[in-house]
């Protein structure tokens, strides 16, 4: 399966393959599989994916999400910019409709070209982005096709899973009555 790089071609494909991807995820959380089975399968191909994708030239993540940040976080950007927590709050940060900080502007204010400037001091859940290595996918699933309009990695993973396990044909059935 040949890999989608390009962020443009990949929200063009993802929203073509919207409503596929929805009605994938409500497969994926009725397939007979055992959660650690699932995670293993997408643990594989992510890390498959995420080899042959360098993220840190996409930096599509960093001009559409507005992650939310901890405290750590904050004095993490601190320390990194030689500023105070204080004086990152007031420069770059907002608080969202939940309370809780994120960026006050997107693209994010540390995005340079396609690099983060402060990437050693970077988020945690920008460390972590797109989510694809942790256990437990199957309640990520929303974030997941939310994701593949955003991440090529996500994406590409994405569009393995179901190339995997949708087709297979003990789950034929499954589209004929969807």
């Amino acid at each position: 399966m040949k890999l989608q790089t390009d962020p443009k071609v990949v929200a063009k494909l993802a929203e073509e393959r919207e409503e596929a991807n929805w009605r994938f995820r409500k497969f994926l959380k009725g397939i007979d599989l055992e959660m650690e089975e699932l995670d293993a399968i997408v643990h594989k191909h992510y890390e498959d994916v995420a080899n042959q994708i360098d993220c840190c030239a996409c930096g599509n993540c960093c001009r559409q999400i507005l992650p939310e940040l901890d405290d750590a976080d904050v004095t993490r950007l601190a320390e990194g910019l030689g500023a105070t927590p204080d004086e990152v709050v007031t420069q770059y940060l907002t608080r969202d409709e939940d309370g809780g900080l994120t960026f006050n502007q997107r693209p994010c204010p540390f995005l340079v070209g396609n690099r983060c400037h402060v990437y050693e001091h970077r988020p945690d859940t920008c460390r972590s982005y797109p989510h694809l290595h942790k256990e437990q996918f199957v309640f990520r699933l929303a974030q997941a096709v939310s994701n593949c309009s955003i991440c090529p990695i996500s994406f590409n993973v994405y569009e393995r899973l179901k190339a995997e396990l949708w087709r297979r044909p003990e789950d034929a059935w499954e589209e004929e009555w969807e």
